[in-house]
């Protein structure tokens, strides 16, 4: 299984599947992506996360039998990777039938391919690859729009920044700034009035998702630049990631924002798909 249902990350259970002949959980460890190890449901609720190897493509192992917490095992292996390249393969330690119910998310490999197949169905029929992700999910567009400002730093292995859109069509008129952390963290609309309060549209753990206006194609936020057409929505978090526990871990005071989280909506369960 994968530790999160997001970029390579994604892929690489089915890849090691095939060269291993072992079959891949339909599941991952947030439902979505996030920055660090201590993200993951496994570690919010408790799993073990030792023993641990991390591996880069020389052979390069660093091998980690016990750690404080799960963000002491991060910031290890942080530091570790500098010294391979900032490129390598993390394996953790087994999950138990029992872990895997109680602190990850089912069905999120099915919830992919479901993802991919709506907008692929939409473009083949010449409609909105947007409005059928929205309808699969129980989405909330936030924002239809023209970048205008991308600002982007370096900072302890990590790439912040943020993003500025300058609304088009029925939103023309609205500036909207995603601040991000590698993923979209929180979507705001800056009001031009100096007294008025910055409205927030959505914050994670909800997922807010990128893409261009035309296609549906994903747009991750090292693709951003100046220009681009895109549209802004919101899906609804998993509730394993909106619990009282994992809040401290995952939401937007976890990234140093003093937001209280407000879900956008009741998150929809699809189930596996099943065999073809």
């Amino acid at each position: 299984m994968s530790d999160e249902i997001g970029g390579l990350n994604a892929i690489e259970p089915l890849v090691d599947s095939a060269h291993l002949d072992l079959p891949v959980v339909d599941c991952d460890g947030m439902g979505r992506a996030f920055p660090e190890l201590q993200m993951t449901g496994p570690c919010i609720y408790g799993c073990p996360v030792c023993p641990s190897c991390l591996v880069d493509d020389k052979g390069k192992r660093a091998v980690t039998l016990q750690a404080d917490s799960p963000k002491h095992l991060e910031n290890h292996f942080r530091q570790t990777l500098g010294g391979m390249g900032f490129a390598a393969g993390l394996v953790m330690a087994p999950l138990t039938k029992h872990d895997i119910l109680k602190s990850c998310v089912l069905y999120s490999m099915s919830r992919a391919w479901r993802l991919g197949n709506c907008v692929l169905y939409a473009r083949s029929q010449k409609t909105s690859p947007v409005q059928a992700l929205l309808d699969l999910n129980n989405g909330k567009l936030l924002c239809l729009g023209k970048i205008s400002d991308v600002h982007r730093r370096t900072e302890g292995g990590f790439n912040p920044g943020v993003i500025t859109i300058e609304g088009v069509g029925e939103y023309f008129g609205h500036t909207v700034q995603i601040n991000f952390q590698n993923e979209y963290l929180i979507a705001r609309k800056v009001c031009t009035t100096p007294s008025a309060d910055t409205e927030i549209l959505a914050c994670t753990p909800d997922l807010i998702c990128m893409v261009d206006s035309d296609t549906g194609q994903p747009i991750q936020s090292e693709e951003v630049r100046y220009g681009l057409r895109v549209t802004v929505f919101g899906l609804p978090s998993v509730p394993l990631l909106c619990t009282p526990q994992a809040l401290p871990v995952v939401g937007p005071r976890a990234f140093n924002y003093d937001i209280d989280f407000r879900p956008l909506g009741q998150y929809v369960e699809l189930g596996p798909i099943g065999p073809k």
